[in-house]
């Protein structure tokens, strides 16, 4: 006989897969062997049964609800995860003698610019690199292309800890934005948004599952020499089931997404989110003993990042965080340093938790 799991949860900081709403998850487990009135669980149930269909068609309700999409936006669940939107994006919107415009932010942005410019000319509009990606940039640093095919641009930072506070305006360029750590975390300006895309993994579900919001006109564009299944109007036509999709993944952000609406929409996701990073932002900067890495106009509401003395000094505080039940805090393989990932789902009684350790660890170490 199996041994049962222990039911103690820590506090996860993790930048992703990330903390899901213990509503959700216990939900889940109690429906997990069978769907109510249906016998058979939901990772047993056909993608193109009626049970089905009324999972997917929620999700979709509740996230236009959420988000405010009118009629004019397709929504789509696929898969991939937003490295594999780095290359639908331009293989279906940059035709071959076009632009796009990229402003790199971070190492995703990078990436996002380098996949494009397998596809067609892409134009680095901005960038912040010289800066250690320590900041967003500034509106009037953009250097825009007259009639690109669009302005891609990343939300969220998970490596830098920065965000943008504002998106750019459009200026007659559909913007098109790799939401994956910020998805649905506060609300969305949706004047000039032509594509919105992130993995589900950090604010809506677990992983496996991206979302998709395109402007109707954009999905049409996709060349028909394109594989079926990397073409947005497949996906589209199909609704969402051109071949069988993350079915649990869709369920479960089904129930995140429920659970946003009965928070109070993103008004109030985004007034907990400012709550939460608030309190860590403060801690940090009422000391000596903790560096903040983002410029204060362009910290993340999502993931805090910060350093210590020392790398030496460092360690120590996450091992010793871990031990006192806060997991997840060391930075990126690529910078270092500590990162306090704090996501929609995040508590605020677990920044709370930080905080206190850090104010004790500090007291014994600084």
């Amino acid at each position: 006989m199996m041994t049962p799991l222990p039911t103690h949860r820590v506090h996860n900081f993790g930048a992703g897969p990330a903390v899901l709403p213990e509503v959700v998850l216990e939900e889940a487990r109690r429906d997990l062997p069978a769907l109510p009135g249906i016998g058979m669980s939901v990772l047993e149930i056909s993608h193109r049964s009626a049970v089905f269909d009324r999972i997917l068609g929620q999700a979709e309700t509740d996230l236009r609800a959420l988000a405010g999409l009118s009629d004019d936006h397709h929504v789509l669940f696929l898969q991939g995860g937003a490295s594999l939107q780095f290359a639908m994006v331009p293989m279906n919107l940059l035709p071959p003698d076009g632009v796009a415009d990229y402003a790199l932010t971070g190492a995703w942005a990078k990436k996002a610019a380098a996949e494009a410019a397998k596809f067609g000319q892409v134009n680095v509009c901005a960038t912040t690199e010289d800066d250690g990606f320590a900041r967003v940039p500034a509106a009037g640093e953009l250097r825009r292309t007259p009639g690109a095919a669009y302005l891609h641009v990343t939300s969220n930072n998970t490596i830098a800890g920065t965000q943008w506070p504002v998106l750019p305006a459009a200026e007659g360029t559909p913007l098109v934005v790799d939401a994956s750590s910020d998805l649905l975390s506060r609300p969305i300006p949706l004047s000039g948004l032509g594509l919105l895309y992130g993995g589900a993994q950090k604010n809506l579900g677990p992983a496996g599952l991206t979302v998709v919001v395109i402007r109707k006109d954009l999905a049409a564009r996709g060349p028909d020499t394109l594989p079926a299944i990397l073409r947005y109007a497949t996906a589209a036509r199909h609704g969402s089931r051109h071949n069988t999709p993350p079915v649990f993944a869709i369920y479960l952000a089904g129930l995140v997404l429920r659970w946003l609406r009965d928070e109070g929409g993103l008004d109030a996701a985004d007034a907990r989110n400012r709550r939460k990073a608030g309190l860590l932002y403060d801690a940090i900067e009422g000391s000596g003993f903790y560096r903040g890495t983002a410029h204060p106009g362009s910290r993340s509401l999502m993931n805090v990042t910060f350093r210590l003395p020392s790398a030496a000094i460092e360690q120590r505080f996450i091992e010793q965080a871990a031990d006192a039940g806060l997991a997840g805090l060391k930075g990126h393989r690529s910078v270092g340093g500590v990162r306090a990932s704090i996501y929609n789902a995040f508590p605020e009684a677990g920044v709370r938790a930080l905080v206190e350790f850090m104010a004790e660890f500090e007291r014994v170490h600084g």
